[in-house]
């Protein structure tokens, strides 16, 4: 299942050291990494280190293949510029200066013309590190550029779990090591977080502890699991009422804790009363038997810890979902044990300050936000999208790949395509979004240039130092940011000027950590709370101290919510007082009796990794799963081609029949690029932009489609 092999002294090779850093990419483990590299200054192995309490020696096959996309043959080396049509793929090779001087004349141009709000710098998570990701913020707020609501990923999960605990943080995730029992809700972690598995499957090995796998369909995960529950998409909230219904019911609510802890049981208890888990049962298609077999096991196993993932959240009702599972570990009291409680994300511990790096004083609350997950609609001028101002003429993008990973694909390649649009993009390969801009740079990778890391799903802040040279005309992100500003007038500003590691130093320093030199020597510095802290021992983060079954949906923090020129999204009126099942999904209606989902593939990351040979060898080609009921019903057979569309589109994709998937549901694992596609278009043709309530964000496992053969 893992790679779990590290690299020791005995194993290095001759004329070999052996380097430490931490994996750049966008997933919660943020494993800290051994490194072989050879005397002529390449990467060999790349092994978790074993030595760091968290990643343990364990990383995902598709990072331990680094090399393989290091020297990828395909890596973008040179600047270009378009020569021909946006998207015809003709280029002139120019200098770097000739590129970024381009780039801000554009970007002058763009504001005469049309004010600085013209002008979208567009960034997400290619990279996790602080300075090569956030800098561009910084290049933002100096030149009063449009403002970069970033809504796509983490939203609904956020906003859901702070509602009820006051704060994004929780049990030490190394505590799944020593429980009773762990809840893996909602994330596929044997492909994407597999050090979740190494920790739940130590706690089985050494505790006999119970493994409970609670997804859409029977995926990798499921299969470790001591018991699976296999639910519609968008029902979660649903099974997790019938628990606490169950718990209530059957004497497993800790009646004294929630007094203390808990805003209003009472209150929750009533409401409750008709969350039968015969009600559940006809919503999330388990069976009465299974719903109160897990009631049953996590409410007689105190030490239960709750792992929810980001996956179940990416529903219209996702913060709701979020909510109530969390509300489980409350109301059986569970956060009070070791190896017990609900557990997201540990944002909020690690208290680094970045206002220098993104340029926060220089931020004003009068420049519009616009929705990275609205790009479509920005970019073919949706008066809504762009705040009833003026158009988005130009671009910088940085770390991501909108063209592919988007919603509503069509509506973002039409705004692409724009006469009138200069897009600047900086990549490591020729992606599809680097395809149809105006100048392209190329970028360093993570081994070439220091940065800062902070994990999500673990404790610990990781140095990520240079290791080896980056190619001679490769750049790293600051330097193109630092450029620029050189260019536009505003190096003289606060933050720039300096080098990545004396930006890593600056930040630290502000932060009250140890300096660059040390993290140097020791690697890593663990920032998990003491027990109390992290198990709200002490009172939940809320004023009242209280965790809150109750939400304020409107007004409580979240660590992304919208600033109030934006407002609520989504129908946030419809939202529940107690945790509940709220169908603000796209339910499966007789125009599309199919509900879609487009869960990670475990070879890919978002768009990445999709160019390398073994990845894409490994996943084979962009399919949809069917359940085998569902296929004959529709005349389907396996490996055939069919058309699933919706009214955001439609597109053609091979089908593979099996039984991992329940009738109703379908599942394309990707991000497979849109070429890869029978006819050029990916799966985000299908997914929507409109913001899940009540902070936003995109709901790309929410999408109710048809199905049908392909006639072709």
């Amino acid at each position: 299942m893992n790679i779990a092999t590290p690299i020791d002294a005995k194993s290095l090779k001759p004329d070999t050291r052996l380097g430490h850093t931490a994996c750049p990419h966008d997933c919660p483990s943020t494993c800290a990494l051994e490194i072989e590299l050879s005397e002529d200054g390449r990467i060999g192995r790349v092994r978790g280190a074993n030595n760091h309490s968290y990643t343990a020696g364990v990383i995902c096959a598709k990072v331990a293949r680094y090399a393989e996309r290091l020297y990828h043959p395909d890596r973008l080396m040179h600047p270009l510029r378009r020569s021909g049509a946006k998207g015809a793929g003709q280029w002139q090779q120019i200098s770097w200066d000739d590129a970024l001087d381009e780039i801000a004349e554009a970007f002058v141009k763009a504001e005469a013309k049309d004010g600085s709000e013209a002008i979208w710098p567009y960034f997400y998570a290619g990279t996790m590190g602080w300075v090569q990701r956030d800098s561009i913020d910084r290049l933002r707020h100096a030149k009063r550029y449009s403002g970069f609501f970033s809504s796509i990923c983490t939203n609904p999960a956020w906003t859901g779990f702070t509602m009820a605990t006051g704060t994004l943080r929780g049990p030490d995730p190394r505590e799944m090591a020593r429980t009773d029992c762990v809840v893996i809700w909602g994330t596929n972690a044997v492909s994407t977080q597999v050090n979740v598995m190494t920790h739940a499957i130590k706690s089985r090995k050494e505790r006999g502890a119970k493994i409970v796998v609670i997804d859409i369909y029977d995926n990798p995960t499921m299969k470790q699991a001591d018991m699976a529950l296999i639910v519609r998409p968008g029902t979660d909230a649903a099974l997790a009422c019938a628990v606490m219904h169950v718990s209530f019911r059957d004497g497993y609510a800790d009646r004294d804790y929630m007094a203390r802890y808990a805003d209003d049981p009472v209150g929750l208890e009533a409401h409750l009363k008709t969350r039968t888990p015969q009600w559940a049962a006809e919503i999330t298609g388990l069976s009465v038997e299974e719903i109160e077999a897990f009631a049953r096991l996590v409410g007689t196993t105190k030490k239960t810890f709750f792992r929810l993932g980001y996956g179940f959240t990416r529903q219209r009702n996702g913060a709701v979902a979020m909510h109530a599972a969390a509300s489980v570990a409350t109301v059986l009291g569970s956060w009070q044990y070791e190896g017990g409680g609900a557990f997201h994300s540990n944002s909020d511990i690690f208290r680094m300050n970045n206002a220098e790096l993104t340029g926060r004083a220089m931020k004003d609350a009068d420049i519009r936000m616009l929705d990275q997950s609205q790009i479509g609609r920005v970019l073919t001028g949706d008066p809504v999208a762009l705040r009833h101002r003026g158009p988005v003429t130009a671009m910088l993008i940085q770390n991501t790949n909108p063209a592919n990973i988007a919603p509503e694909q069509r509506l973002v390649k039409r705004g692409f395509a724009r006469g009138d649009l200069f897009v600047a993009v900086h990549e490591q390969f020729m992606t599809e979004t680097a395809e149809i801009a105006d100048i392209v740079i190329p970028a360093t990778m993570f081994v070439e240039h220091d940065d800062i890391y902070r994990a999500g799903g673990q404790n610990h802040i990781l140095l990520g130092p240079k290791l080896v040279e980056p190619p001679p005309t490769v750049r790293t992100n600051l330097f193109v940011i630092e450029e620029l500003a050189k260019r536009l007038g505003v190096a003289d500003r606060p933050g720039f000027g300096f080098s990545a590691r004396e930006m890593v130093d600056r930040v630290l320093e502000s932060s009250g950590l140890p300096d660059y030199d040390h993290f140097l020597e020791h690697k890593w510095f663990d920032r998990q709370p003491v027990f109390e802290e992290a198990h709200f021992l002490n009172g939940f983060a809320h004023p009242d101290g209280k965790f809150h079954f109750r939400p304020d949906w409107i007004n409580q923090p979240a660590p992304n919510k919208p600033p109030a020129a934006i407002g609520a999204l989504g129908p946030h009126a419809e939202l529940p007082v107690f945790p509940d099942q709220v169908d603000v999904i796209e339910v499966a209606d007789p125009e599309h009796p199919f509900r879609l989902a487009t869960s990670p593939a475990r070879n890919f990351l978002n768009s990445s990794f999709s160019e390398t040979k073994t990845s894409r060898q490994k996943e084979g080609r962009p399919e949809v799963m069917i359940n085998p009921a569902d296929a004959e019903a529709n005349g389907i057979a396996h490996g055939d081609l069919v058309r699933i569309g919706n009214s955001r589109g439609d597109l053609r994709i091979h089908a593979r029949i099996t039984a991992e998937v329940k009738p109703g549901v379908l599942i394309a694992e990707g991000l497979w690029p849109n070429k890869a596609h029978v006819d050029g278009e990916g799966i985000n043709v299908l997914t929507g932009a409109d913001p899940v309530a009540p902070y936003g964000g995109a709901a790309v496992h929410d999408n109710n489609v048809w199905l049908r053969k392909d006639a072709a």
